[in-house]
């Protein structure tokens, strides 16, 4: 029998991966409470997983699209509208169970600034009190690459030492070589961020495009590479 070859192997280990992320995801997903206050949060009984963003990024599709289940997260055409820490499980027990924090959107002027600071006020406590918190994804409209409330969230989640990846956004709207000057962009911002994850995924909720590749990196963060 021939032996594979080393990119056979790695085409191998890829698929793993990807069928993994599938299994993981392919169970019940289900809103679980809002919260505003620390002392609401649930109990760190297994791994948790935040995605961040601009207002209008899209993170509620790309939840959806995540978890197959296109009710999960409301989408809004009122930016700012989610201004709590929304919970979402995956699984029930075991291994298998996950927790999906939707943390309030940010970078939209006319929500106030008293407003403002008490999301980060809470925003700070959550990514400082949570040490079953694996990631965070920093989502990031591809159409308009990182602004300067994206390296803050940025610079916040470097001072509280939490782990972040950047997820872009709505690829399907950029042609190929648009793609490829943003993901260098995105690549030269991130570079000295010392929470920084250096694989940028590119996703597409309307599209499908990049979900499975999300859904295998949330599953290495599960169980392990």
């Amino acid at each position: 029998m021939n032996e594979l070859t080393e990119e056979e192997k790695a085409g191998k280990l890829e698929e793993e991966r990807l069928e993994r992320g599938r299994l993981l995801f392919s169970q019940r997903s289900e809103f679980m409470l809002g919260v505003v206050a620390m002392e609401h949060l649930p109990a760190p009984d297994r791994v948790e997983i935040s995605f961040a963003g601009r207002s209008n990024v899209g993170k509620s599709s790309l939840l959806n699209a995540l978890t197959d289940q296109k009710g999960l997260a409301r989408t809004s055409n009122t930016p700012g509208r989610t201004q709590e820490v929304n919970f979402f499980s995956l699984g029930t027990v075991g291994e298998d169970a996950l927790y999906l924090s939707d943390l309030p959107g940010y970078g939209y002027a006319k929500v106030s600034r008293s407003l403002v600071k008490e999301w980060t006020k809470l925003l700070r406590q959550y990514l400082r009190g949570r040490p079953n918190l694996r990631r965070a994804f920093v989502l990031v409209d591809s159409r308009h690459g990182i602004k300067e409330s994206d390296l803050e969230i940025m610079t916040m989640l470097d001072e509280c030492a939490v782990s972040y990846q950047i997820v872009l956004t709505k690829v399907d709207k950029l042609k190929k070589n648009e793609l490829v000057k943003v993901l260098a962009k995105t690549q030269a911002a991130i570079a000295k961020k010392v929470a920084a994850h250096p694989v940028i995924i590119s996703t597409s909720a309307a599209k499908g495009e990049g979900i499975a590749e999300l859904r295998a990196a949330i599953a290495d963060l599960v169980y392990g590479n």
